[in-house]
């Protein structure tokens, strides 16, 4: 059984092959909550800038970057994260829900919003940070993050088991592309439904669903496949255009063609 709760897909375009993106799995104990740990790395020439766009999944990340560390709630919108010089950046990306835990409230409080985790754990976030800082690579720094995530670990919650169950099948499903496929499958209201996402995953079931269909759509024009729109749920064509050009910023043909200049999306 797929356990997966976001793909790798999201990851939009980049100009420059410094930039490298690594995703390792978690411990054992810890992916009821966690889905993964990642980091990016670049190394740029002196005076030379570049860029990455990202098109969020529905969940929460802790990022340490430049000697902060922050949470990094649900972002609804395409974000683009420019870099120069040399430098990395390390994050944890919780279940979509799976940070509600450590959280106590909705998660829809921290969607589009970054804040640091101070603000949550207190002066344990500034050892957390100062450990980071230390750390001599990759695995020194997934051992300090699973360190501190275990001495936070919150009592199980069976709402966040559900939460995955659904996400799973909006993520992998493709007979699922109405809320009302949930709500159905799964026994719950419209109502119900909205409020357990709310609180937490943070936007709702139907964005959960749109944005999983559209990194899809984006990775097979991507590679060359066509984006199918029927098959990802879309009554018409005019409707998938429209929202993957307000998602990714141009036309699916235009996004073909910044691909076939090797602006291409990169997936790992």
């Amino acid at each position: 059984m797929d356990t997966t709760t976001t793909s790798s897909r999201g990851l939009l375009d980049t100009g420059d092959p410094s930039f490298r993106l690594t995703r390792v799995p978690v411990s054992a104990g810890l992916g009821a909550f966690v889905e993964r740990f990642w980091m990016t790395s670049w190394d740029l020439p002196p005076g030379r800038s570049a860029a990455v766009t990202l098109l969020p999944h529905p969940c929460v990340n802790l990022v340490y970057d430049s000697g902060q560390l922050m949470i990094s709630g649900v972002g609804r919108e395409r974000f683009t994260y420019t870099y120069r010089g040399r430098g990395q950046v390390f994050g944890i990306k919780f279940r979509p829900g799976g940070f509600q835990p450590f959280l106590g409230g909705p998660v829809a409080e921290l969607t589009d919003q970054v804040r640091p985790l101070s603000t949550l754990w207190g002066s344990s976030a500034s050892v957390f940070a100062d450990e980071l800082a230390g750390a001599a690579g990759q695995d020194e720094l997934i051992s300090v993050a699973e360190r501190h995530l275990r001495a936070h670990w919150p009592p199980p919650d069976t709402e966040v088991a559900r939460v995955g169950r659904i996400v799973r099948a909006l993520l992998h499903d493709r007979t699922v592309t109405r809320v009302q496929d949930v709500t159905e499958r799964f026994g719950l209201s419209t109502r119900t439904l909205q409020r357990l996402f709310q609180r937490y995953v943070g936007v709702s079931p139907k964005w959960v669903l749109k944005r999983y269909r559209l990194h899809e759509a984006a990775a097979r024009l991507a590679e060359g496949k066509g984006g199918d729109w029927a098959d990802l749920g879309y009554f018409d064509q005019s409707h998938f255009i429209r929202d993957f050009t307000r998602a990714v910023g141009m036309t699916p043909s235009a996004y073909v063609a910044a691909c076939a200049r090797n602006e291409a999306p990169l997936s790992a």
